[in-house]
């Protein structure tokens, strides 16, 4: 039986969510990538319970999305279960000087925002500008301006690939740079709590318009991408080396180091995930022999084969 088949005769969730040999390219921000052999699109969690236990009777590979935003799929596309995590959740309480804030892992960092601006809530200005979802958010501990997401969080509920949940609080979540527990023992995010503060409308209107204006600036944010493209150095500016390199408008196809920042790979058209991974190892390769310095990519790869 194939895979088809099995789905719709074995997994108890509504068909107009789930599709078949369906191009990945529009679920990312980066417009790249092959087909998923199946996406399904997961609005509660009862769904991925659901889907936890079909995966695990039937041997079938899974692979977790959010928004797509800082994800690089490849050309052959992904094989087994694509599981696009929707669920959506706001809840605010005030808690004595504190103000909690639970949200479900599929609400994006923009919707949130708007949310606690018109609540008078501050705190989350720096992440508001980040495209993605409050999941991809706490899983690669996101952050901006000198915030990362770890700061605001009180507890993440999860889910292990067993369907069992459990409430992690912010030292169990294992924050790192630009990580957490989340990747290292395959647990899906399935809301969080956050710690924010009462503030005052106008200013954190303001705040959110500077940085979004900063993002304009100096970010290429009207070409395809899957945002900064490496991590940072432990004492380096990655970009900055990038720079230096002299690679500002280097191109392999259609993937291009930005003009605007050099951290930055873009899609100019038609890039294919194989020209932005062989640009992303020229612009390694050209700053370990100028700066004797390795980078890395932040972007996670997604798929098999190439």
């Amino acid at each position: 039986m194939n895979l088809e088949e099995l789905i719709k005769n074995n997994l108890n969730i509504d068909s107009s969510k789930i599709y078949f040999n369906e191009p990945i390219a529009k679920y990312t921000s980066f417009k790249i990538g092959g087909n998923a052999e199946c996406l399904i699109k997961i609005e509660t969690q009862e769904q991925i319970k659901e889907l936890l236990k079909f995966i695990n009777n039937n041997n079938i590979p899974l692979t977790i999305l959010g928004n797509g935003s800082n994800v690089l799929v490849l050309d052959a596309g992904i094989k087994g279960i694509v599981a696009k995590i929707e669920i959506k959740k706001i809840e605010i309480k005030e808690q004595n000087e504190k103000i909690e804030v639970t949200v479900g892992a599929g609400n994006k960092n923009a919707e949130l925002a708007g949310i606690l601006l018109k609540n008078e809530i501050t705190g989350f200005e720096e992440i508001a500008g980040i495209p993605g979802t409050i999941g991809g958010a706490i899983r690669m501990n996101a952050g901006a301006y000198g915030k990362e997401i770890k700061e605001l969080v009180k507890t993440v509920t999860i889910m292990d690939y067993n369907g069992n949940k459990k409430v992690l609080t912010k030292e169990q979540m294992q924050f790192e740079y630009r990580n957490s527990i989340i990747s290292k023992e395959k647990y899906i995010v399935l809301e969080t709590v956050l710690e924010l503060q009462k503030g005052k409308a106008q200013e954190i209107k303001q705040k959110m318009a500077e940085y979004l204006e900063n993002r304009k600036e100096k970010q290429p944010l009207e070409f395809p991408s899957a945002g900064s493209t490496f991590k940072r150095g432990e004492n380096f500016v990655t970009a900055k080396l990038i720079d230096e390199c002299n690679l500002k408008g280097y191109k392999v196809g259609g993937a291009e180091i930005s003009t605007k920042h050099a951290g930055f790979i873009i899609n100019t058209g038609n890039a294919t995930a194989k020209d932005v991974l062989n640009l992303a190892k020229h612009v390694k390769e050209e700053v370990y022999k100028k700066f004797n310095k390795k980078i890395e990519l932040e972007i996670e790869i997604l798929g098999e084969g190439n």
